[in-house]
């Protein structure tokens, strides 16, 4: 009884082997599908959910629609956002109101979690496709989003 289990084992781990082999030289067979990242730039296409880099979209006369609730910072588990504001009085209302002064996202600590683009009411900050962010200090990853765009740059950009 123990000889035939024995046989059996012998016999069932050849198997095995030589299905794993077989699977192993198909795979070295097929063609390669290596793309060069350099040379290959920009020629792949990512999906829609993507989450690449955080940016606030302006219009032509560089307004956004950020209304500097918080929210988006608050739901930030890292603390990735800091939203500074300033207390104004509306001109036609006379009522003070907040407003933006700098939208600060630091990159370097970001995990891309995405909860600050869902809880965001206005829907003020959404995510690009561009993933490239080697730099070389840590302080370039600090960057303001609600930068002010001069009447020049917005001319050369149309």
């Amino acid at each position: 009884m123990k000889v035939i289990h024995y046989i059996q084992t012998i016999l069932l781990s050849i198997y095995r082997l030589t299905q794993g082999m077989y699977i192993t030289m198909l795979n070295m067979m097929r063609p390669k599908v290596t793309e060069q990242y350099p040379e290959n730039r920009g020629k792949k296409e990512y999906g829609e959910r993507f989450r690449g880099l955080l940016v606030m979209p302006h219009d032509a006369e560089n307004h956004h629609t950020c209304t500097a609730c918080g929210i988006c910072a608050l739901n930030c588990p890292n603390g990735t956002i800091r939203v500074i504001s300033r207390k104004e009085t509306d001109p036609v209302t006379g009522k003070e109101k907040k407003v933006l002064d700098k939208y600060m996202y630091d990159l370097g600590s970001c995990i891309f979690c995405g909860l600050c683009t869902g809880s965001c009411p206005q829907e003020a900050i959404t995510w690009t496709n561009q993933f490239e962010h080697a730099v070389f200090t840590r302080e370039k990853l600090e960057m303001q989003l609600n930068k002010e765009i001069k009447k020049q740059e917005v001319k050369k950009q149309e």
